[in-house]
C-alpha cells in the first residue's frame, strides 16, 4: 500500500481509530512498541516519538538518552481481532537520533540502505518465504506445554489435521492485514505447520514476516494455544525452518539470481550467526531436513540450497534460516552477498559438489567467523555483532 501522512491521519479521524501503535523492533527483530493516542500521531510523524531503548537488545551502547520513532505511512494496518469501535492501527517506524538523523543500527534502516545499494547497482531482490511452526497446548493455568495440538503429518488433511481452522483464520486475518500468504499445509511434526508467501520487495518482506509472527502468535492464544517458531520444539522431532527463496534481476527483467546464490554460498559462513543466532538453531542444521553442507541441488530440496530452473524463471531457496533470525538483518546480507556475486560474476560450484564445507557447527564457531569477517563489519554496526556474538 501507498499511503501518505496525510492520508493516515483521515483514516484515524473518519474510520473511529482510538489507539495507534508505533512498532519498532530489537536486533533480533522481536517486535516492540509503543501505544499513541491519535492526537499524538501526527507530531510522531513530524518529529518522532521519544522512546529510552537502553534495555532493549542491540541497543544498551546507544549514546542517546533517546531515539524516535517516526512511522512510515506505508506499513498502516488496522489490527483486525480488535474492536471495530474504538479501533486499533499498527505503523511500524523507523529510528532517529535526536539530531533527526536515522539511527545506524536500527535494522530496518540496515535493510534499507542494502535495497539502495542494489538500487545504485542496477538490481532489485525479491524475496519470498516459508514458515514453519508448531501448535501446542496450554496447561490448565494457561502455561505453554510442549504436547502438540494435534498428531498428524505431513499434508494431511482432517480430522487428522486439527491444525487447519486456525490456519485458516491466519491466512484470512493477514489477508485483511494487506499481507499476500500463497499457501498452507501440515508439516512433518505433530501440531506442525507451514504458511508461504510469495516474493515481495524486501521491505515489504521483512515487514510481512514481523506482522505474520504476531498474528500466527495473537491467532494461537484465541484457541487457547502457544505458537512456536523456534529451530527444534521437540527434542528428536523435524525442526521449523524459515526457508527463504531469492529472486534478483536488472531494470529489464534479466535474472541474476544465479549468480547471487554463488555469492550467498561465498558469504554464508560469515553470515550464518544472523540467520542462526540460538544454540537450538544449530541443533536443527544437520538432520534429515536442513543440510550443514555448503552445496546446492536442482532435484533435492533437502540441500542447504535448492535452484529449480523448470519454470522459465530461476528461483532460489535458501534452507538454512530458522525464525530466531531477524528478518531485516538477513534481508540485508543476503543483498549484500547477493550483489558480491553478481559483480564478481561467481559461478557456482557442480550440483551437489562439497567443495564449500560445512556450516558453522555451533553458535560460537558462527559468532567468532561472523567478528572477523570484514564483509559483516561493512554492513552491521559494531553494537549489532556484539549482540549476536556474546561467547
Amino acid at each position: 500500500m501507498d499511503y501518505t501522512v496525510d492520508e493516515v491521519m483521515k483514516y484515524i479521524e473518519e474510520e473511529d481509530v482510538k489507539f495507534i501503535r508505533l512498532a519498532f523492533r530489537d536486533a533480533y527483530g522481536i517486535q516492540k512498541n509503543i501505544s499513541v493516542m491519535p492526537e499524538e500521531v501526527k507530531e510522531a510523524f513530524d518529529h518522532g516519538a521519544p522512546i529510552n531503548v537502553k534495555d532493549i537488545a542491540g541497543f544498551a551502547d546507544c549514546p542517546y538518552g533517546s531515539l524516535y520513532l517516526r512511522p512510515d505511512p506505508d506499513t498502516m494496518s488496522i489490527l483486525p481481532w480488535r474492536p471495530d469501535t474504538g479501533r486499533v492501527m499498527r505503523l511500524f517506524c523507523d529510528l532517529y537520533a535526536p539530531d533527526g538523523q536515522v539511527y545506524g543500527s536500527d535494522t530496518r534502516v540496515i535493510l534499507k540502505n542494502a535495497i539502495a545499494h542494489a538500487k545504485e547497482k542496477g538490481i532489485e531482490f525479491r524475496f519470498g518465504s516459508e514458515n514453519e511452526f508448531y501448535l501446542f497446548i496450554k496447561d490448565d493455568e494457561g502455561r505453554p506445554t510442549k504436547i502438540p495440538y494435534d498428531s498428524a503429518g505431513y499434508l494431511d488433511i482432517a480430522p487428522a489435521d486439527k491444525c487447519e481452522n486456525i490456519r485458516r483464520e491466519i491466512n484470512l486475518t493477514i489477508e485483511r492485514m494487506g499481507l499476500t500468504p500463497m499457501r498452507s499445509h501440515h508439516e512433518r511434526g505433530p501440531g506442525q505447520n507451514e504458511i508461504d508467501f510469495r516474493h515481495s520487495k524486501p521491505l515489504k518482506a521483512a515487514d510481512q514476516m514481523t506482522t505474520f509472527k504476531m498474528v500466527v502468535s495473537t491467532i494461537a492464544d484465541r484457541y487457547g494455544l502457544v505458537a512456536d517458531f523456534s529451530p527444534v520444539p521437540l527434542p528428536g522431532g523435524p525442526g521449523n525452518g524459515y526457508h527463504i527463496n531469492v529472486f534478483a534481476t536488472d531494470g529489464s527483467g534479466q535474472d541474476f539470481v544465479k549468480y547471487a546464490a554463488a555469492g550467498i554460498m561465498e558469504k554464508i559462513s560469515d553470515i550464518t550467526v544472523f540467520l542462526n543466532p540460538t544454540n537450538a538453531s544449530y541443533m536443527r542444521l544437520g538432520d534429515n531436513y536442513a543440510s550443514d553442507k555448503i552445496r546446492w541441488s536442482g532435484e533435492s530440496e533437502t540441500e542447504l540450497m535448492y535452484i529449480d530452473t523448470s519454470r522459465g524463471q530461476t528461483s532460489v531457496k535458501l534452507r538454512s534460516p530458522d525464525a530466531s533470525g531477524n528478518p531485516y538483518l538477513v534481508y540485508a546480507l543476503l543483498i549484500h552477498a547477493g550483489l558480491l556475486g553478481i559483480e564478481k560474476k561467481l559461478v557456482l560450484p557442480e550440483e551437489m559438489e562439497d567443495g564449500k564445507g560445512i556450516l558453522p557447527a555451533s553458535i560460537k564457531e558462527a559468532g567468532k567467523i561472523a567478528s572477523g569477517s570484514d564483509f559483516v563489519k561493512s554492513i552491521v554496526p559494531e553494537e549489532i555483532i556484539k549482540e549476536y556474538v556474546r561467547s
